[in-house]
């Protein structure tokens, strides 16, 4: 069988196998649901308990700053929309041209169902919100601004924690950050942040599993009506199992997190040494971006092209964003970083981890070498 190379972890990750087990132990013995009563589910709530206590010492918060979600494009969804719905008296809210779908989907039902205004924040050529942009875009009428830590298709970082105290000292706005493509891999301060969006599974957990980090002088209204599930603002009986194995997940990431960016940078140094000498080639990550995430364009031949002559090769990679994944339209967020159409329409993202090897580098660019020279003239 041929050779299958996986570079696209900033889409999803494999499960791990530490983490599978002891999912898979979890589920014989802790079916009960968690609200009820008799002792076996009073174990499970406990258990809940414990890793939601465990994840909050992870990130430096209280235990009852910590919601258990479906992943981050829910805790997204739920920061934005049912903390505007806590504030009647505020109308707007700030985010940037580039976020994740989950993100701007949010902010135009915001706007379209609920008459919201919205201040969509250019970014630059390196991908990135200015603190200067926010300052002039905050209002008294601002209710939350919400700004990715890392851009999932570019790699940009944003300094959210500059942009964080900008908010909490000249607004009364709350500040929500999508951690997704940082944590575990960056190091994170929440001090100043007021919300913030976890995935397992791009740490190596498990799928339909989040955390959303709510401080607890931040209003929300529930999104999900239901029971008094996660302390009233998400109804509906909990998925017990997986979340007693995100704390463990969070940890096991964490932990990681020195040798994971020292390796994932030796990656991205050799793959873009290689990309450098073929002619053609257009950097779309910024220099100073994530060591994770090699962002690139070849105009000549568009990203589905590319990428199922790829696929051919045995080559796992994306053009954007997963969500975005069945859309021929352009990247909107490299149109947000001023960038064509065209190069838009031709972006291609590789993601790294530990799994990837130096050896799977050279493949790949021996790979795209030959796929550029056969429908380079398209």
């Amino acid at each position: 069988m041929k050779r299958r190379i996986y570079f696209d972890h900033a889409g999803t990750t494999r499960l791990s196998p530490d983490i599978l087990k002891t999912y898979e132990t979890l589920l014989e013995t802790y079916f009960a649901n968690s609200e009820s009563l008799y002792d076996e589910g009073s174990e499970v709530h406990r258990m809940m308990e414990k890793a939601r206590s465990a994840a909050a010492g992870l990130l430096g918060v209280s235990a009852n700053e910590i919601l258990f979600t479906a992943g981050s494009s829910e805790s997204n969804s739920m920061a934005i929309k049912g903390t505007c719905f806590a504030r009647k008296d505020r109308h707007h809210i700030i985010t940037s041209a580039a976020e994740h779908s989950s993100v701007m989907n949010s902010c135009r039902m915001m706007e379209e169902v609920f008459g919201y205004e919205v201040t969509y924040l250019p970014v630059y050529e390196d991908g990135r919100v200015r603190t200067e942009d926010l300052q002039r875009a905050l209002t008294k009428d601002t209710a939350v601004v919400s700004i990715m830590h890392v851009n999932n298709e570019t790699g940009a970082i944003n300094p959210i924690e500059e942009l964080a105290h900008l908010v909490k000292t000249k607004s009364q706005a709350f500040f929500h950050t999508d951690l997704t493509q940082s944590i575990g891999k960056l190091p994170v301060n929440l001090k100043e942040i007021d919300l913030a969006s976890i995935s397992a599974h791009k740490l190596h957990g498990l799928k339909g599993s989040g955390i959303l980090m709510k401080k607890s002088h931040v209003p929300m209204v529930p999104l999900i009506s239901g029971g008094e599930q996660e302390f009233g603002l998400r109804g509906g009986t909990a998925n017990a199992c997986a979340d007693m194995v995100f704390a463990r997940t969070l940890r096991l990431a964490m932990e990681e997190q020195p040798r994971f960016a020292e390796h994932t940078a030796k990656l991205k140094n050799r793959l873009i040494e290689q990309l450098k000498i073929i002619e053609g080639i257009e950097f779309n990550s910024p220099e100073d971006g994530i060591s994770c995430i090699v962002n690139f364009s070849y105009e000549a031949i568009p990203s589905e092209v590319m990428q199922n002559a790829l696929n051919e090769r045995g080559f796992m990679v994306s053009a954007r964003s997963t969500c975005e994944s069945n859309s021929n339209n352009p990247s909107h967020v490299l149109l947000a970083m001023g960038y064509s159409e065209r190069r838009a329409s031709a972006c291609i993202r590789l993601s790294f981890s530990l799994e990837n090897s130096e050896e799977e580098i050279d493949l790949f660019v021996n790979a795209l070498k030959e796929i550029i020279k056969r429908y380079g003239n398209l």
